[in-house]
């Protein structure tokens, strides 16, 4: 049998060995093709072995903390129905997803991921569909790394309220607090090597032995609610939505919004050895173990939530500290257990960081951002791109302003990565879909699924569409100008704006993909 070195030298693809794009499918490249240049693009080097990179996953996606810290959406619509038959529904939807981008990351394991598989299993206008995917998918990660701060700010914020009832927070503090969360893991992904197997290993023995903890307290301590309550209320009408379908729908974000982001470690394609195997293994591990964790909390929280008017009008903000203080009865258990939370979603916050930088960055360096030579550049020294990494840190800081100006800006920073980090997963698996159909079917990797690959793609690309439905929604009826979901007409912006830069100049300057150095092992 070969071993692993030798099946990722006989899948690697033409892309990688030639970078001119048409030969993907064995045409010999088109001369207009540009090759790169030196000083840009530059490479990273491949250090992440299978642990970290299963780990890597596991703690960005953080799913039954995030969940903890957001649930409050699905009090108010759907309730514990949303939340109970949303977790099953969510966790086998999001798996199905997970698999159908795995089998693309083991034919082409690479940073750019989604938007390399569109322009690559496009069936025409190749560089138009990878330019607006790859659009679509940093401005999705983007965002998905300003849910982190935004959280993390809720957390102070809603202890601060707890501990100091005469506190009367202002909009601009939680900005400021988001500021003050970004700077840290900025300032150490420039040390990200040196910090990643630490932080891993706290990561996952925190998230772990944390939710061991959480669950055995709140079974041993606090009230429990009736099976009824549990798999039979659904709540409709609180938040003005009166239709219990709609209600029940819109409560999906909160057990959705955690478990997308699964293809964090695809954007570490070029640092992670062996890539064609361990990627996909990666993806979909991180996947099954937090919809298992994400299903036992939700299971646990929904029998021991005690009083649920108190839960649902928490002065906090964040109804699982009221869920803590009920069960414990003490203010200092209740700040250990939320400061925990908090850990593991900053903690969480590096890897976000490190993957939305190194997805820039190869979008640079294919030349789908303005300013591609400037982003594309990885410092010689620290083997990292710095600027790219700069610039994601002043979007976060220009993002978190929108706090000032919404009431429920917080509801927009779990909706908005969401809905467009799912459109980012529908467009490749359509493609591949299409692929799988054509005369010409795609050369698979090491991970393939054979038959079965035609209906796990039409059930993740029905699961993504079911759920993007749901997401632009209001959470509160009436819609005001403070309350609305911006989730909605931002993505459509960034649409846009794509289709802008396409008309203006993406369409001479775009390349998939630029070449770059063959992969190390």
């Amino acid at each position: 049998m070969p071993d692993d070195k030798h099946i990722e030298m006989a899948a690697m693809t033409d892309v990688e060995k030639t970078g001119a794009y048409k030969a993907i499918d064995g045409e010999q490249p088109k001369s207009k093709e540009k090759q790169i240049r030196p000083g840009v693009g530059g490479a990273l080097e491949r250090y992440i072995n299978l642990v970290s990179a299963i780990n890597f996953g596991f703690i960005l996606q953080c799913s039954w903390e995030a969940t903890a810290l957001t649930f409050q959406f699905s009090l108010i619509n759907g309730g514990p129905a949303s939340m109970f038959y949303g977790t099953l529904f969510a966790g086998i939807g999001t798996t199905i997803v997970a698999i159908s981008l795995a089998e693309m990351a083991s034919m082409d394991p690479t940073v750019g991921a989604q938007y390399r598989w569109s322009a690559k299993f496009a069936p025409r206008w190749n560089e138009f569909w990878g330019l607006m995917q790859g659009w679509i998918t940093v401005f999705a990660w983007t965002c998905g790394c300003t849910s982190n701060p935004a959280i993390l700010s809720n957390i102070v914020v809603g202890l601060a309220i707890f501990n100091y009832p005469s506190y009367i927070p202002e909009r601009w503090h939680t900005t400021l607090i988001m500021w003050a969360f970004t700077i840290l893991p900025f300032i150490g992904n420039f040390w990200f090597r040196r910090l990643l197997n630490p932080l891993e290993t706290i990561g996952a023995i925190c998230h772990v032995v944390f939710f061991i903890i959480t669950i055995i307290t709140l079974v041993v301590l606090a009230q429990r609610s009736t099976p009824d309550f549990v798999f039979n209320t659904l709540t409709h009408d609180v938040s003005g939505w009166s239709n219990a379908a709609v209600a029940w729908g819109i409560g999906l974000l909160t057990v959705t919004f955690p478990l997308a982001g699964f293809d964090g470690v695809l954007h570490m394609s070029d640092e992670v050895k062996k890539a064609k195997i361990r990627v996909p293994h990666s993806m979909i591990a991180s996947v099954c173990m937090n919809s298992v964790m994400q299903f036992a909390f939700i299971l646990c929280l929904l029998f021991t939530m005690g009083d649920v008017d108190k839960v649902a009008n928490t002065p906090t903000l964040l109804p699982i500290i009221e869920v803590y203080y009920q069960a414990t009865g003490s203010k200092h258990a209740t700040n250990f257990f939320v400061v925990m939370l908090a850990i593991i979603v900053f903690i969480a916050f590096f890897n976000v960081f490190a993957s939305v930088s190194r997805l820039t960055w190869a979008f640079s360096r294919d030349k789908g951002l303005p300013f591609s030579n400037v982003f594309g550049y990885v410092h010689p020294k620290l083997k990292m791109p710095l600027n790219a990494l700069a610039l994601v840190g002043t979007c976060i800081i220009l993002l978190a302003i929108i706090n000032i100006g919404s009431t429920t800006a917080f509801n927009a920073f779990i909706s908005l990565p969401a809905l467009a980090l799912y459109i980012s997963y529908f467009l490749p698996i359509f493609f591949l879909f299409l692929k799988r159909m054509s005369s010409n079917p795609p050369v698979y990797g090491p991970f393939k699924l054979g038959k079965l690959g035609i209906p796990i793609n039409l059930f993740a690309m029905c699961y993504i569409l079911f759920i993007i439905t749901w997401m632009p929604f209001p959470t509160i009826l009436p819609v005001t100008g403070t309350n609305m979901n911006y989730a909605g007409p931002l993505v459509g912006a960034v649409i846009i704006g794509a289709l802008v830069d396409w008309c203006i100049s993406g369409r001479k300057r775009f390349q998939v993909p630029v070449a770059r150095p063959g992969p190390e092992f």
